[in-house]
């Protein structure tokens, strides 16, 4: 049985429905957290009430509007009166170069990997002002230090997230609000699943990864969840990098791929 540190505390995490948002639901869960999550997939959330009860609400929105964002903060402090913990984890990319990218494209990604963790972190934060205490995660990527070809709009929105991150922490500490951020490298979710299940391409990033295999979701949620615990009560800002020590090495080169 896991430890229920997080027994009382009420949890808030977009892009819920899958991937390292549904692995940080599920561990806050089993570590006693009330779990509101959001995304667009209604049909997954509502499973995550079947199977956890009580334990989990759904409040299906899209993290790239603010309303959206503001309306899911609210009714999770209605149901539960709080909110102690927000994970901002929803995210996706499409790709392409610059000099070919479309304006709806960039747009897509900066909208979600940028602007939607800024509506979260701001709506969660003016909630958690009122209680004077908080923490919060957002979940950035390793592209916030390293470069990837056709990755312009994901890398650009993701680095802007990680100072977002920091300039947060400053503003939001005055308040007992902590902020910081996780930056998975290659981790097997839906969004990678097109990269990974190409032998050449799996091959390329192996050679990179001194680990030589890609993240479980599962173990981006730890560190997740250790930096809104009591044992991180004085991390503030901080990038913590989760990548089997992948930027060591640098991104591989994906033009030969596409």
């Amino acid at each position: 049985m896991k430890d229920k540190r997080f027994q009382g505390k009420i949890a808030f995490v977009t892009g819920a429905s899958s991937g390292i948002g549904l692995a940080i639901t599920r561990r806050l869960i089993d570590e006693g957290a009330k779990v509101a999550g959001l995304a667009r997939n209604t049909d997954k959330l509502n499973g995550l009430v079947e199977e956890y009860g009580d334990q989990f609400i759904a409040v299906p929105g899209d993290a790239t509007e603010e309303e959206s964002i503001k309306n899911a903060v609210e009714e999770v402090v209605k149901k539960f009166d709080r909110l102690d913990l927000a994970f901002n984890v929803a995210g996706d990319s499409r790709s392409g170069t610059v000099f070919e990218q479309s304006s709806e494209d960039w747009n897509y990604t900066v909208d979600l990997c940028l602007n939607g963790i800024f509506y979260s972190v701001k709506h969660e934060a003016m909630q958690m002002k009122k209680q004077g205490v908080g923490a919060i995660v957002n979940v950035t990527s390793l592209n916030s230090h390293v470069p990837m070809y056709a990755g312009a709009a994901y890398s650009s929105a993701k680095a802007g997230a990680e100072m977002l991150t920091r300039n947060a922490a400053i503003e939001l500490a005055p308040f007992g609000i902590r902020v910081n951020a996780v930056l998975p490298g290659l981790v097997e979710t839906p969004l990678t699943k097109s990269l990974t299940d190409v032998e050449d391409i799996y091959d390329a990033y192996m050679a990179r990864i001194p680990e030589n295999r890609p993240a479980k979701p599962e173990e981006i949620a730890g560190p997740s969840l250790y930096l809104v615990s009591e044992d991180a009560s004085y991390i503030n800002g901080a990038s913590l990098v989760v990548d089997g020590g992948w930027e060591q090495t640098g991104y591989p080169d994906l033009s030969k791929f596409l």
